[in-house]
């Protein structure tokens, strides 16, 4: 993600729910690799680098300890600041160049929305309120404000205030590509993930006329311990995405090779889908292969016994916290 967004010398880097500020580390490494250790650089670009390139935000107390204790083992003193992104904490969180950023999956507690008085679509659905602060969270004036996010299928085709926010993000921004993550590599076995990449338009309307679709997904191995997934299972991908010329990109779909995993579709064709949704799927299924042993299908098998405790606990709760 980072080596695609390629984070320049001067641009303000932001991570809305930076955990331990992994994101903003890696693209601090992407410049220093650029700039031979920011010695290209003047010394007031070096002072902006180390001082105001990199923020982010983090809710956890604990947390927010380790992403500052991970930036000034970096050399980073840009700001963390501690707090909810979704509350109004989060309105003074714009005006930047990138953001990369996996924020967390799931609802608020108890179905509560999201307190910030500046979006205009509220839900319950953390990833779709966190995908609204992104968007507009990017500077529209240069045209160049870019993002790369996490998130989860249910995004892609959430109806109601979901459609509504994916209109908008269209509108407001090119959503120009979106790679089909392998099932259960972020969180739990079973989680399916998309990566979305955008460019922030200089106007409200208009800036997406096609998105282009990497499926790594269908069709492909099962990873674990023993077949994990590694950097070279992007390299396709990476090649095709045609960063810094997208308008040289060529699908590998085709009628004469239906399996192909890069296809695009035109803004129209998405607008007439149902609920306008981007769950598109093309692969023929059913033929991925299964490579675990059989000590990772028990380990799946107790991850996921853990998983429903884990939910009757919390489902408890919320009874007892009715009852009360």
């Amino acid at each position: 993600m980072t080596d695609l967004i390629a984070p320049q010398p001067g641009e303000k880097c932001n991570d809305p729910a930076c955990g331990t500020f992994g994101f903003m580390i890696t693209a601090d490494r992407y410049v220093k690799e650029q700039t031979d250790d920011l010695f290209d650089l003047t010394p007031e670009q070096q002072k902006f680098q180390k001082e105001e390139a990199f923020t982010g935000g983090e809710l956890v107390h604990e947390t927010h300890r380790l992403a500052l204790m991970n930036a000034m083992l970096h050399d980073i003193d840009g700001h963390i600041q501690l707090g909810d992104t979704l509350s109004n904490i989060g309105k003074n969180m714009k005006g930047y160049d990138v953001v990369l950023t996996n924020p967390p999956f799931g609802t608020k507690k108890g179905g509560e929305r999201a307190s910030r008085d500046d979006l205009t679509f509220i839900t319950s659905n953390k990833q779709l309120n966190f995908l609204q602060h992104i968007y507009r969270s990017l500077r529209s004036d240069t045209g160049t404000a870019r993002a790369a996010v996490v998130i989860p299928d249910n995004v892609l085709f959430a109806d109601g205030d979901g459609e509504n926010i994916r209109k908008d993000l269209m509108g407001k921004c090119n959503l120009h590509t979106i790679l089909r993550l392998p099932t259960g590599i972020f969180y739990a076995k079973g989680v399916k993930t998309n990566v979305l990449f955008f460019d922030r338009g200089k106007k409200d309307n208009g800036n997406t006329k096609e998105v282009w679709f990497y499926d790594l997904r269908n069709n492909m191995p099962s990873f674990g311990t023993t077949n994990p997934l590694k950097k070279s299972h992007f390299n396709e991908f990476v090649e095709l995405y045609c960063a810094g010329h997208l308008e040289d990109r060529e699908e590998t779909y085709s009628e004469e090779n239906p399996d192909g995993r890069w296809r695009k579709y035109t803004y129209q064709e998405i607008l007439d889908r149902d609920k306008t949704s981007l769950d598109i799927t093309w692969i023929r299924s059913g033929e991925t292969s299964d490579d675990r042993t059989l000590a990772e299908l028990i380990e799946e098998i107790e991850e996921k016994a853990i998983n429903i405790n884990n939910a009757v606990n919390a489902l408890k709760d919320l009874i007892g916290d009715l009852d009360e």
